[in-house]
């Protein structure tokens, strides 16, 4: 199965490829909540939204916990929240 189907979903390998973090920096922020939620696919899959990742690339969370208004108000940059 290819990295990155198209579809909006990702595997690991695209999402260390886009973020440019290490394995064990994607881990931690994974263990901290820094980063945005893993989709389940099957019980042996799990996968990320391609658009969360990106959002998450332009504003990583340290932004979003920092209280910067960025993207106007009322607007969230918090993938755990829609």
């Amino acid at each position: 199965m290819p990295a990155d189907t198209g579809s909006g979903i990702l595997r690991l390998k695209a999402v260390l490829d886009r973020t440019g973090l290490s394995r064990s920096t994607f881990s931690r922020k994974i263990d901290h909540g820094t980063f945005p939620k893993q989709v389940r696919m099957s019980e042996r899959c799990i996968d990320w939204r391609g658009a969360e990742i990106e959002r998450w690339v332009r504003y990583p969370l340290s932004q979003w916990e920092s209280g910067l208004d960025i993207l106007g108000p009322g607007v969230s940059m918090d993938p755990r929240i829609h």
